[in-house]
């Protein structure tokens, strides 16, 4: 295990984006782009080994991609109802694509990725009660997409057609403290990505040090859309709940963003 300092790691990363295209050190591997990075730089899944190493994280994704980056897990209060699988799977699920196939006939899915700019088309939708200090889940059944009707006789049935009652929520304490744990300071390492004979190669061509989290920056991108709540759970199992990011929108989480590549 190699020891950094700050400095001393920027320089090895400037020398890592020198070096061009590399090989995929665990090809098959969808998290790729983040372990060979650590694999070059001689560390432990994401355990950089610096001073005050428990505030600084490693952020890889590639460049010029629709996918997201997820930020972090944490489930919805109250959690003592364990909100996802007691509530909202068995009153708003629907049933899982691969029920009677690879689960059981009644298996039942809740998969939705929302956001504060616009509901889903099943009408799930983050608000932001900056009076109350939390993120809330909504959900409003008149607009539901015609597509959902038969879902939506359920739900009706199950549970009626009213507001989540009571609504899941993050506190916004809670939610600035996991947040500024995760993300207080970050190394955010982006690359191109290419096939070659089968095989993928990375070019770390973007790297900018991110400092000073800020939690009303993270609120801003909530209702901008940009970063998103995803729920994947279904009868047999919670996935969790990620909170997840765009691409490029890092950096507007924090007060001060330094260009080193």
């Amino acid at each position: 295990m190699k020891i950094y300092t700050k400095d001393s790691l920027i320089s090895e990363l400037k020398k890592i984006a020198e070096l061009g295209w590399i090989d995929n050190g665990r090809y098959g591997n969808h998290g790729g782009i983040g372990n060979t990075l650590e694999d070059l730089l001689g560390i432990e899944e994401n355990n950089l080994p610096i001073p005050n190493a428990a505030e600084w994280e490693l952020k890889t994704q590639r460049l010029n991609t629709s996918s997201l980056t997820t930020l972090f897990h944490i489930e919805p209060s109250p959690r003592a109802v364990k909100f996802v699988p007691q509530i909202l799977l068995p009153k708003y699920g629907w049933t899982h694509q691969e029920a009677g196939k690879k689960y059981p006939e009644n298996e039942r899915s809740f998969r939705q990725t929302i956001h504060g700019l616009s509901p889903s088309d099943r009408r799930f939708q983050v608000v932001i009660d900056r009076k109350n200090s939390k993120v809330l889940i909504s959900f409003d059944s008149s607009k539901v997409a015609e597509k959902h009707s038969e879902w939506l006789k359920q739900v009706k049935d199950r549970v009626g057609l009213g507001q989540l009652d009571p609504q899941p929520y993050w506190g916004f304490d809670d939610l600035s403290n996991k947040a500024g744990t995760k993300l207080l300071n970050c190394f955010y390492v982006q690359a191109e990505v290419k096939k070659v004979d089968g095989r993928e190669l990375y070019k770390y061509s973007k790297i900018m040090m991110l400092q000073k989290f800020n939690f009303r920056g993270f609120l801003d991108q909530i209702e901008k859309g940009n970063i998103l709540i995803d729920f994947d759970a279904r009868t047999g199992h919670n996935h969790g709940t990620k909170f997840r990011m765009r691409q490029n929108c890092l950096p507007e989480l924090y007060e001060k963003a330094t260009v080193i590549v």
